[in-house]
Protein backbone atom coordinates (compact mmCIF):
# COMPACT_ATOMS: atom_id res chain seq x y z
CA UNK A 1 0.00 0.00 0.00
CA UNK A 2 1.20 3.48 -0.89
CA UNK A 3 -0.33 5.95 1.56
CA UNK A 4 -0.04 9.44 0.12
CA UNK A 5 -1.06 11.29 3.27
CA UNK A 6 1.28 9.34 5.55
CA UNK A 7 3.90 9.16 2.77
CA UNK A 8 4.34 5.53 3.62
CA UNK A 9 4.87 2.42 1.49
CA UNK A 10 3.88 -0.94 2.97
CA UNK A 11 4.31 -4.33 1.35
CA UNK A 12 2.50 -7.33 2.87
CA UNK A 13 1.88 -5.31 6.01
CA UNK A 14 5.53 -4.27 6.44
CA UNK A 15 6.68 -0.66 6.05
CA UNK A 16 9.29 -0.30 3.32
CA UNK A 17 11.81 2.48 3.92
CA UNK A 18 12.19 4.75 0.88
CA UNK A 19 13.57 8.24 0.40
CA UNK A 20 11.22 11.16 -0.33
CA UNK A 21 12.13 11.42 -4.01
CA UNK A 22 11.79 7.66 -4.50
CA UNK A 23 8.34 7.86 -2.90
CA UNK A 24 7.37 10.79 -5.15
CA UNK A 25 8.68 8.96 -8.20
CA UNK A 26 6.65 5.83 -7.44
CA UNK A 27 3.53 7.86 -6.70
CA UNK A 28 3.87 9.78 -9.99
CA UNK A 29 4.33 6.60 -12.02
CA UNK A 30 1.30 4.97 -10.40
CA UNK A 31 -0.90 8.03 -10.86
CA UNK A 32 -0.04 8.05 -14.57
CA UNK A 33 -0.03 4.30 -15.07
CA UNK A 34 -2.07 4.54 -18.30
CA UNK A 35 0.73 6.25 -20.23
CA UNK A 36 4.49 6.38 -20.62
CA UNK A 37 5.99 9.01 -18.30
CA UNK A 38 8.87 10.84 -19.96
CA UNK A 39 12.07 11.83 -18.21
CA UNK A 40 11.03 15.42 -18.73
CA UNK A 41 7.83 14.70 -16.81
CA UNK A 42 9.81 13.15 -13.97
CA UNK A 43 12.15 16.15 -13.78
CA UNK A 44 9.10 18.42 -13.43
CA UNK A 45 7.24 16.26 -10.91
CA UNK A 46 10.01 14.88 -8.71
CA UNK A 47 12.86 17.36 -9.05
CA UNK A 48 10.77 20.52 -9.60
CA UNK A 49 12.27 21.05 -13.04
CA UNK A 50 15.88 20.94 -11.82
CA UNK A 51 18.22 19.18 -14.23
CA UNK A 52 19.73 15.99 -12.82
CA UNK A 53 21.98 13.43 -14.45
CA UNK A 54 20.79 10.32 -16.26
CA UNK A 55 22.47 8.22 -13.59
CA UNK A 56 20.43 9.95 -10.86
CA UNK A 57 17.15 9.13 -12.62
CA UNK A 58 18.30 5.55 -13.25
CA UNK A 59 19.31 5.03 -9.62
CA UNK A 60 15.94 6.33 -8.40
CA UNK A 61 14.06 4.06 -10.83
CA UNK A 62 16.13 1.13 -9.56
CA UNK A 63 15.30 2.13 -5.97
CA UNK A 64 11.59 2.19 -6.84
CA UNK A 65 11.84 -1.30 -8.36
CA UNK A 66 13.70 -2.66 -5.36
CA UNK A 67 11.15 -1.17 -2.93
CA UNK A 68 8.22 -2.90 -4.68
CA UNK A 69 9.93 -6.21 -5.38
CA UNK A 70 10.77 -5.61 -9.02
CA UNK A 71 14.06 -5.50 -10.91
CA UNK A 72 15.51 -3.99 -14.07
CA UNK A 73 15.76 -7.45 -15.59
CA UNK A 74 12.17 -8.54 -14.87
CA UNK A 75 10.38 -5.17 -15.19
CA UNK A 76 7.11 -6.74 -13.99
CA UNK A 77 5.89 -3.50 -12.42
CA UNK A 78 8.00 -0.62 -13.80
CA UNK A 79 8.80 -0.96 -17.47
CA UNK A 80 11.46 1.04 -19.30
CA UNK A 81 10.30 2.19 -22.73
CA UNK A 82 13.49 2.88 -24.75
CA UNK A 83 13.96 6.57 -25.70
CA UNK A 84 10.50 7.38 -24.30
CA UNK A 85 10.49 6.98 -20.52
CA UNK A 86 8.90 4.66 -17.94
CA UNK A 87 5.50 3.19 -17.25
CA UNK A 88 3.97 1.51 -14.19
CA UNK A 89 2.35 -1.72 -15.45
CA UNK A 90 1.30 -3.32 -12.14
CA UNK A 91 -2.34 -3.87 -11.18
CA UNK A 92 -4.31 -0.88 -9.91
CA UNK A 93 -7.31 -1.21 -7.62
CA UNK A 94 -9.50 1.41 -5.95
CA UNK A 95 -11.22 0.64 -2.69
CA UNK A 96 -11.99 2.67 0.41
CA UNK A 97 -9.32 5.31 0.60
CA UNK A 98 -6.79 3.11 -1.12
CA UNK A 99 -5.72 2.31 -4.66
CA UNK A 100 -4.09 -1.11 -4.96
CA UNK A 101 -0.95 -1.32 -7.02
CA UNK A 102 1.76 -3.75 -6.04
CA UNK A 103 2.27 -6.56 -8.46
CA UNK A 104 -0.48 -9.18 -8.19
CA UNK A 105 -4.18 -8.38 -8.33
CA UNK A 106 -4.91 -7.08 -4.82
CA UNK A 107 -7.20 -9.01 -2.51
CA UNK A 108 -9.87 -7.29 -0.41
CA UNK A 109 -8.07 -5.56 2.41
CA UNK A 110 -4.73 -6.36 0.78
CA UNK A 111 -1.97 -4.15 -0.60
CA UNK A 112 -3.03 -0.77 -1.95
CA UNK A 113 -1.97 2.72 -2.82
CA UNK A 114 -3.80 5.39 -0.87
CA UNK A 115 -5.22 8.13 -3.04
CA UNK A 116 -7.67 9.94 -0.79
CA UNK A 117 -10.53 8.85 -3.09
CA UNK A 118 -14.03 8.33 -1.75
CA UNK A 119 -15.38 4.81 -1.29
CA UNK A 120 -17.31 5.17 -4.54
CA UNK A 121 -14.37 6.74 -6.32
CA UNK A 122 -12.16 5.52 -9.09
CA UNK A 123 -8.81 6.89 -10.16
CA UNK A 124 -9.17 9.85 -12.53
CA UNK A 125 -7.80 8.91 -15.94
CA UNK A 126 -4.76 10.85 -17.06
CA UNK A 127 -6.26 11.71 -20.44
CA UNK A 128 -4.29 12.22 -23.66
CA UNK A 129 -0.53 12.68 -23.60
CA UNK A 130 0.87 16.19 -23.98
CA UNK A 131 1.40 17.07 -27.66
CA UNK A 132 4.84 17.75 -29.07
CA UNK A 133 4.37 21.52 -28.91
CA UNK A 134 3.10 23.89 -26.20
CA UNK A 135 -0.58 23.32 -25.53
CA UNK A 136 -3.25 25.47 -23.89
CA UNK A 137 -6.93 25.58 -23.07
CA UNK A 138 -8.86 28.78 -22.32
CA UNK A 139 -11.57 28.18 -19.74
CA UNK A 140 -14.85 30.13 -19.76
CA UNK A 141 -14.34 33.31 -17.77
CA UNK A 142 -16.39 33.67 -14.58
CA UNK A 143 -19.06 36.35 -14.64
CA UNK A 144 -18.68 38.16 -11.31
CA UNK A 145 -21.05 40.99 -12.26
CA UNK A 146 -24.18 39.53 -10.73
CA UNK A 147 -25.72 40.22 -14.15
CA UNK A 148 -26.50 37.09 -16.20
CA UNK A 149 -26.76 39.32 -19.26
CA UNK A 150 -22.96 39.72 -19.16
CA UNK A 151 -22.44 35.98 -19.75
CA UNK A 152 -22.51 36.43 -23.51
CA UNK A 153 -19.84 39.15 -23.28
CA UNK A 154 -17.52 36.99 -21.15
CA UNK A 155 -18.07 34.04 -23.51
CA UNK A 156 -17.37 36.23 -26.52
CA UNK A 157 -14.07 37.40 -25.07
CA UNK A 158 -12.99 33.79 -24.47
CA UNK A 159 -14.02 32.73 -27.99
CA UNK A 160 -12.00 35.60 -29.44
CA UNK A 161 -8.98 34.62 -27.35
CA UNK A 162 -9.24 30.99 -28.50
CA UNK A 163 -9.50 32.07 -32.13
CA UNK A 164 -6.52 34.41 -31.80
CA UNK A 165 -4.35 31.80 -30.06
CA UNK A 166 -5.26 29.29 -32.76
CA UNK A 167 -3.45 31.46 -35.30
CA UNK A 168 -0.12 30.81 -33.54
CA UNK A 169 1.30 27.84 -35.46
CA UNK A 170 3.60 26.65 -32.68
CA UNK A 171 0.71 26.43 -30.22
CA UNK A 172 -1.75 23.55 -29.75
CA UNK A 173 -5.09 25.10 -28.71
CA UNK A 174 -8.08 23.16 -27.38
CA UNK A 175 -11.24 23.92 -29.37
CA UNK A 176 -13.98 26.11 -27.95
CA UNK A 177 -16.53 23.33 -27.38
CA UNK A 178 -14.12 21.26 -25.27
CA UNK A 179 -13.09 24.29 -23.20
CA UNK A 180 -16.71 25.30 -22.60
CA UNK A 181 -17.55 21.81 -21.31
CA UNK A 182 -16.08 23.09 -18.01
CA UNK A 183 -18.38 26.10 -17.78
CA UNK A 184 -19.97 26.42 -14.34
CA UNK A 185 -17.92 23.54 -12.92
CA UNK A 186 -15.56 23.90 -9.97
CA UNK A 187 -12.51 21.99 -11.16
CA UNK A 188 -8.80 22.01 -10.43
CA UNK A 189 -6.62 23.28 -13.29
CA UNK A 190 -4.22 20.35 -12.91
CA UNK A 191 -7.15 17.96 -13.44
CA UNK A 192 -8.22 19.95 -16.50
CA UNK A 193 -4.69 19.79 -17.86
CA UNK A 194 -4.65 16.02 -17.46
CA UNK A 195 -8.15 15.53 -18.88
CA UNK A 196 -7.53 17.66 -21.97
CA UNK A 197 -3.84 16.79 -22.39
CA UNK A 198 -2.51 20.37 -22.18
CA UNK A 199 0.36 22.00 -20.32
CA UNK A 200 -1.13 25.50 -19.89
CA UNK A 201 -4.53 26.76 -18.72
CA UNK A 202 -5.77 30.34 -19.09
CA UNK A 203 -8.61 31.29 -16.76
CA UNK A 204 -10.20 34.59 -15.82
CA UNK A 205 -13.20 36.58 -14.66
CA UNK A 206 -15.41 39.47 -15.78
CA UNK A 207 -16.80 42.10 -13.42
CA UNK A 208 -19.14 44.92 -14.48
CA UNK A 209 -19.33 48.13 -12.44
CA UNK A 210 -21.57 50.84 -13.86
CA UNK A 211 -20.40 51.51 -17.41
CA UNK A 212 -16.99 49.89 -16.87
CA UNK A 213 -15.92 46.30 -17.30
CA UNK A 214 -12.89 44.77 -15.61
CA UNK A 215 -11.45 41.50 -16.88
CA UNK A 216 -8.70 39.58 -15.11
CA UNK A 217 -6.76 36.68 -16.55
CA UNK A 218 -4.13 34.31 -15.27
CA UNK A 219 -1.96 31.74 -17.01
CA UNK A 220 -1.16 28.54 -15.13
CA UNK A 221 1.19 25.64 -15.84
CA UNK A 222 -1.23 22.77 -15.31
CA UNK A 223 1.55 20.22 -14.88
CA UNK A 224 2.79 21.93 -11.72
CA UNK A 225 0.05 24.40 -10.73
CA UNK A 226 2.54 27.27 -11.07
CA UNK A 227 1.12 30.72 -11.89
CA UNK A 228 3.08 32.19 -14.81
CA UNK A 229 1.26 35.44 -15.49
CA UNK A 230 -1.69 37.55 -14.31
CA UNK A 231 -3.09 40.81 -15.63
CA UNK A 232 -6.14 43.05 -15.42
CA UNK A 233 -7.84 44.83 -18.33
CA UNK A 234 -10.49 47.56 -18.15
CA UNK A 235 -12.75 49.32 -20.62
CA UNK A 236 -16.03 51.15 -21.16
CA UNK A 237 -19.22 49.38 -22.15
CA UNK A 238 -20.01 51.90 -24.91
CA UNK A 239 -19.09 49.38 -27.60
CA UNK A 240 -19.02 45.85 -26.21
CA UNK A 241 -17.72 44.24 -29.39
CA UNK A 242 -14.83 46.66 -29.77
CA UNK A 243 -13.96 46.17 -26.10
CA UNK A 244 -14.22 42.41 -26.55
CA UNK A 245 -11.77 42.51 -29.48
CA UNK A 246 -9.37 44.83 -27.68
CA UNK A 247 -9.26 42.69 -24.55
CA UNK A 248 -8.73 39.51 -26.57
CA UNK A 249 -5.89 41.21 -28.45
CA UNK A 250 -4.30 42.43 -25.22
CA UNK A 251 -4.55 39.05 -23.50
CA UNK A 252 -3.11 37.10 -26.42
CA UNK A 253 -0.36 39.65 -27.05
CA UNK A 254 0.62 39.53 -23.38
CA UNK A 255 0.59 35.78 -22.85
CA UNK A 256 2.32 34.71 -26.09
CA UNK A 257 5.78 35.86 -24.85
CA UNK A 258 5.02 34.30 -21.45
CA UNK A 259 4.25 30.98 -23.11
CA UNK A 260 7.42 31.21 -25.16
CA UNK A 261 9.47 32.01 -22.03
CA UNK A 262 7.94 29.08 -20.16
CA UNK A 263 8.71 26.76 -23.09
CA UNK A 264 12.27 28.08 -23.32
CA UNK A 265 12.82 27.36 -19.62
CA UNK A 266 11.38 23.88 -20.09
CA UNK A 267 13.72 23.25 -23.05
CA UNK A 268 16.71 24.51 -21.05
CA UNK A 269 16.02 21.91 -18.36
CA UNK A 270 16.01 18.99 -20.78
CA UNK A 271 19.22 16.95 -21.02
CA UNK A 272 21.07 17.70 -24.25
CA UNK A 273 20.78 14.14 -25.52
CA UNK A 274 16.97 14.28 -25.46
CA UNK A 275 16.48 17.58 -27.34
CA UNK A 276 14.36 17.61 -30.50
CA UNK A 277 14.11 20.21 -33.29
CA UNK A 278 11.65 22.40 -31.38
CA UNK A 279 13.83 22.38 -28.25
CA UNK A 280 16.85 23.53 -30.26
CA UNK A 281 14.71 26.25 -31.84
CA UNK A 282 13.57 27.46 -28.41
CA UNK A 283 17.13 27.56 -27.11
CA UNK A 284 18.10 29.56 -30.19
CA UNK A 285 15.26 32.02 -29.59
CA UNK A 286 16.38 32.52 -25.99
CA UNK A 287 19.82 33.55 -27.27
CA UNK A 288 18.36 35.70 -30.05
CA UNK A 289 16.25 37.67 -27.58
CA UNK A 290 19.30 38.83 -25.61
CA UNK A 291 20.91 40.42 -28.69
CA UNK A 292 24.57 40.25 -27.61
CA UNK A 293 27.31 39.12 -29.97
CA UNK A 294 28.08 36.04 -27.91
CA UNK A 295 24.40 35.10 -27.75
CA UNK A 296 23.91 35.43 -31.51
CA UNK A 297 27.03 33.34 -32.16
CA UNK A 298 25.54 30.67 -29.91
CA UNK A 299 22.04 30.93 -31.43
CA UNK A 300 23.02 30.26 -35.04
CA UNK A 301 24.21 26.64 -34.58
CA UNK A 302 21.11 25.92 -32.47
CA UNK A 303 18.84 27.00 -35.34
CA UNK A 304 20.94 24.94 -37.75
CA UNK A 305 20.58 21.91 -35.48
CA UNK A 306 16.81 22.42 -35.53
CA UNK A 307 16.72 22.46 -39.35
CA UNK A 308 19.04 19.43 -39.50
CA UNK A 309 16.47 17.51 -37.46
CA UNK A 310 13.50 19.02 -39.33
CA UNK A 311 14.51 20.22 -42.84
CA UNK A 312 11.17 22.03 -43.31
CA UNK A 313 11.25 23.96 -40.00
CA UNK A 314 10.40 27.40 -41.43
CA UNK A 315 10.68 29.39 -38.18
CA UNK A 316 14.15 27.97 -37.51
CA UNK A 317 15.32 29.07 -40.97
CA UNK A 318 13.88 32.50 -40.19
CA UNK A 319 15.74 32.60 -36.87
CA UNK A 320 19.01 31.63 -38.54
CA UNK A 321 18.57 34.28 -41.26
CA UNK A 322 17.88 36.83 -38.58
CA UNK A 323 21.13 35.97 -36.77
CA UNK A 324 23.03 36.96 -39.93
CA UNK A 325 20.99 40.15 -40.15
CA UNK A 326 21.79 41.07 -36.55
CA UNK A 327 25.49 40.44 -37.23
CA UNK A 328 25.27 42.81 -40.23
CA UNK A 329 23.44 45.56 -38.34
CA UNK A 330 25.97 45.47 -35.49
CA UNK A 331 29.09 45.30 -37.66
CA UNK A 332 30.01 41.78 -36.55
CA UNK A 333 30.33 40.15 -39.98
CA UNK A 334 33.78 38.86 -40.89
CA UNK A 335 32.95 37.85 -44.48
CA UNK A 336 30.13 40.16 -45.54
CA UNK A 337 29.40 38.81 -49.06
CA UNK A 338 29.31 35.20 -47.89
CA UNK A 339 27.23 35.90 -44.79
CA UNK A 340 24.76 38.09 -46.65
CA UNK A 341 24.32 35.41 -49.31
CA UNK A 342 23.78 32.82 -46.58
CA UNK A 343 21.27 35.07 -44.83
CA UNK A 344 19.33 35.49 -48.08
CA UNK A 345 19.36 31.73 -48.68
CA UNK A 346 18.01 31.01 -45.20
CA UNK A 347 15.36 33.72 -45.43
CA UNK A 348 14.09 32.36 -48.73
CA UNK A 349 13.88 28.86 -47.25
CA UNK A 350 11.85 30.30 -44.38
CA UNK A 351 9.42 31.82 -46.88
CA UNK A 352 9.31 28.65 -48.98
CA UNK A 353 8.41 26.40 -46.04
CA UNK A 354 6.48 28.98 -44.04
CA UNK A 355 3.83 30.48 -46.31
CA UNK A 356 1.37 30.29 -43.43
CA UNK A 357 3.85 30.74 -40.58
CA UNK A 358 3.73 34.27 -39.12
CA UNK A 359 7.03 33.82 -37.25
CA UNK A 360 8.94 32.63 -40.31
CA UNK A 361 7.48 35.32 -42.60
CA UNK A 362 8.27 38.07 -40.08
CA UNK A 363 11.93 37.22 -39.55
CA UNK A 364 12.50 36.37 -43.22
CA UNK A 365 10.73 39.49 -44.52
CA UNK A 366 12.77 41.75 -42.28
CA UNK A 367 16.01 40.00 -43.20
CA UNK A 368 15.31 40.23 -46.95
CA UNK A 369 14.43 43.91 -46.61
CA UNK A 370 17.89 44.48 -45.15
CA UNK A 371 19.94 42.08 -47.24
CA UNK A 372 18.59 42.82 -50.72
CA UNK A 373 17.05 46.24 -50.10
CA UNK A 374 13.58 45.08 -51.14
CA UNK A 375 11.63 47.04 -48.54
CA UNK A 376 8.30 46.67 -50.35
CA UNK A 377 8.73 42.90 -50.64
CA UNK A 378 9.77 42.62 -46.99
CA UNK A 379 6.80 44.72 -45.87
CA UNK A 380 4.45 42.53 -47.93
CA UNK A 381 5.75 39.38 -46.22
CA UNK A 382 5.42 40.92 -42.77
CA UNK A 383 1.95 42.27 -43.55
CA UNK A 384 0.94 38.71 -44.46
CA UNK A 385 2.32 37.62 -41.08
CA UNK A 386 0.11 40.22 -39.38
CA UNK A 387 -2.92 38.88 -41.25
CA UNK A 388 -2.05 35.35 -40.10
CA UNK A 389 -1.47 36.43 -36.48
CA UNK A 390 -2.49 40.02 -35.66
CA UNK A 391 -1.21 39.56 -32.09
CA UNK A 392 2.41 38.71 -32.97
CA UNK A 393 4.34 41.70 -31.63
CA UNK A 394 7.58 41.11 -33.66
CA UNK A 395 5.58 41.38 -36.88
CA UNK A 396 4.47 44.84 -35.82
CA UNK A 397 7.86 46.17 -34.71
CA UNK A 398 9.94 44.61 -37.49
CA UNK A 399 7.38 45.86 -39.99
CA UNK A 400 7.84 49.23 -38.29
CA UNK A 401 11.56 49.15 -39.05
CA UNK A 402 11.03 48.57 -42.77
CA UNK A 403 8.44 51.36 -42.86
CA UNK A 404 10.86 53.72 -41.10
CA UNK A 405 13.57 52.90 -43.65
CA UNK A 406 10.94 53.42 -46.36
CA UNK A 407 10.31 56.94 -45.01
CA UNK A 408 6.83 56.19 -43.61
CA UNK A 409 7.69 57.61 -40.19
CA UNK A 410 4.19 58.07 -38.76
CA UNK A 411 3.05 54.60 -39.79
CA UNK A 412 6.29 53.18 -38.37
CA UNK A 413 5.74 54.94 -35.02
CA UNK A 414 2.21 53.50 -34.86
CA UNK A 415 3.59 50.00 -35.51
CA UNK A 416 6.16 50.31 -32.72
CA UNK A 417 3.55 51.64 -30.26
CA UNK A 418 1.15 48.82 -31.13
CA UNK A 419 3.88 46.21 -30.64
CA UNK A 420 4.71 47.64 -27.21
CA UNK A 421 1.04 47.60 -26.23
CA UNK A 422 0.66 44.00 -27.41
CA UNK A 423 3.73 42.84 -25.51
CA UNK A 424 4.64 45.28 -22.71
CA UNK A 425 7.13 42.86 -21.12
CA UNK A 426 8.69 41.67 -24.36
CA UNK A 427 12.32 40.47 -24.15
CA UNK A 428 12.94 42.35 -27.41
CA UNK A 429 11.64 45.68 -26.11
CA UNK A 430 15.01 47.31 -26.87
CA UNK A 431 14.35 46.71 -30.57
CA UNK A 432 11.00 48.53 -30.34
CA UNK A 433 12.65 51.42 -28.51
CA UNK A 434 15.47 51.72 -31.07
CA UNK A 435 12.93 51.55 -33.90
CA UNK A 436 10.88 54.33 -32.34
CA UNK A 437 14.08 56.41 -32.12
CA UNK A 438 14.71 55.74 -35.83
CA UNK A 439 11.21 56.92 -36.80
CA UNK A 440 11.57 60.10 -34.72
CA UNK A 441 14.98 60.80 -36.25
CA UNK A 442 13.75 60.57 -39.85
CA UNK A 443 10.79 62.78 -38.84
CA UNK A 444 13.25 65.43 -37.60
CA UNK A 445 12.37 65.02 -33.90
CA UNK A 446 15.91 64.74 -32.56
CA UNK A 447 15.20 65.12 -28.85
CA UNK A 448 12.61 62.34 -29.04
CA UNK A 449 15.07 60.20 -30.98
CA UNK A 450 17.70 60.62 -28.25
CA UNK A 451 15.19 59.82 -25.49
CA UNK A 452 14.08 56.58 -27.16
CA UNK A 453 17.64 55.59 -28.10
CA UNK A 454 18.65 56.04 -24.45
CA UNK A 455 15.87 53.66 -23.41
CA UNK A 456 17.10 51.06 -25.88
CA UNK A 457 20.70 51.44 -24.72
CA UNK A 458 19.56 51.01 -21.14
CA UNK A 459 18.43 47.52 -22.14
CA UNK A 460 21.28 46.73 -24.55
CA UNK A 461 24.30 49.07 -24.26
CA UNK A 462 26.00 47.61 -27.36
CA UNK A 463 23.10 48.40 -29.74
CA UNK A 464 24.94 50.07 -32.63
CA UNK A 465 21.89 51.63 -34.33
CA UNK A 466 20.79 53.31 -31.09
CA UNK A 467 24.28 54.74 -30.50
CA UNK A 468 24.46 56.02 -34.09
CA UNK A 469 21.06 57.69 -33.74
CA UNK A 470 22.18 59.32 -30.50
CA UNK A 471 25.35 60.66 -32.13
CA UNK A 472 23.54 61.93 -35.25
CA UNK A 473 20.69 63.50 -33.25
CA UNK A 474 23.05 65.36 -30.94
CA UNK A 475 25.10 66.43 -33.95
CA UNK A 476 22.13 67.90 -35.83
CA UNK A 477 20.81 69.53 -32.63
CA UNK A 478 24.15 71.32 -32.13
CA UNK A 479 25.17 69.41 -29.00
CA UNK A 480 28.71 68.78 -30.18
CA UNK A 481 30.20 67.30 -27.01
CA UNK A 482 27.34 64.83 -26.53
CA UNK A 483 27.61 63.92 -30.22
CA UNK A 484 31.34 63.22 -30.00
CA UNK A 485 30.92 61.19 -26.82
CA UNK A 486 28.41 58.96 -28.58
CA UNK A 487 30.71 58.76 -31.60
CA UNK A 488 33.54 57.44 -29.43
CA UNK A 489 31.23 54.61 -28.33
CA UNK A 490 30.24 53.97 -31.94
CA UNK A 491 33.84 53.82 -33.21
CA UNK A 492 34.81 51.50 -30.35
CA UNK A 493 32.08 49.04 -31.32
CA UNK A 494 32.57 49.28 -35.10
CA UNK A 495 35.81 51.00 -36.18
CA UNK A 496 35.10 50.21 -39.85
CA UNK A 497 31.92 52.31 -40.16
CA UNK A 498 32.21 55.30 -42.51
CA UNK A 499 29.86 57.94 -43.90
CA UNK A 500 30.41 56.44 -47.34
CA UNK A 501 29.26 52.97 -46.21
CA UNK A 502 26.00 54.00 -44.50
CA UNK A 503 23.93 52.85 -47.49
CA UNK A 504 25.48 49.38 -47.22
CA UNK A 505 24.82 49.32 -43.48
CA UNK A 506 21.12 50.23 -43.39
CA UNK A 507 18.55 50.07 -46.23
CA UNK A 508 17.55 53.77 -46.06
CA UNK A 509 15.26 54.36 -49.04
CA UNK A 510 14.76 58.15 -49.28
CA UNK A 511 17.85 60.16 -50.33
CA UNK A 512 16.90 62.98 -47.92
CA UNK A 513 16.86 60.54 -44.98
CA UNK A 514 20.28 59.16 -45.91
CA UNK A 515 21.62 62.71 -46.29
CA UNK A 516 20.19 63.70 -42.90
CA UNK A 517 21.75 60.64 -41.19
CA UNK A 518 25.13 61.13 -42.90
CA UNK A 519 25.25 64.82 -41.96
CA UNK A 520 24.45 64.11 -38.31
CA UNK A 521 27.15 61.44 -38.06
CA UNK A 522 29.62 63.64 -39.94
CA UNK A 523 29.02 66.44 -37.41
CA UNK A 524 29.59 63.93 -34.61
CA UNK A 525 32.97 63.00 -36.08
CA UNK A 526 32.42 59.92 -38.29
CA UNK A 527 35.12 59.74 -40.99
CA UNK A 528 34.12 59.92 -44.64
Amino acid sequence: MLDQERRELTLRGQVVGVGPQVFDLLLHLVRHHDRVVSKDDLLEAVWNGRIVSESTITSHINAVRKAIGDSGGEQRLVRTVPRKGFRFVGAIDVGGAEVGAIGETPQPGGSGIASGASSEGRETPSGPALPGKPSITVLPFQNLSGDPEQDYFADGVVEDIIAALSRIRWLFVIARNSSFAFKGRAVDVTDIGRELGVRYVLEGSVRKAGTRVRITGQLIDATSGTHLWAERFEGMLDDLFELQDRIAESVVGAIAPQLERAEIERAKRKPTESLDAYDYYLRGMAKLHSGTREAIDAALPLFHKATDLDPEFASAYGGAAWCHLWRKVNGWMTDRPREIAEGVRLARLAVEFGRDDAVALTRAGHALGHFVGDLDGGIALIDRAVLLNPNFAPAWFLGGYLRAFRGETESASEHFAHAARLSPLDPEMFRMQAGTALAHFFAGRYDCAVAWADKALGNLPSLLVAIALTAASHGLAGRTEHARQAMRQLRALDPSLRVSTLKEWLPIHRPEDLTRFAEGLRLAGLPE
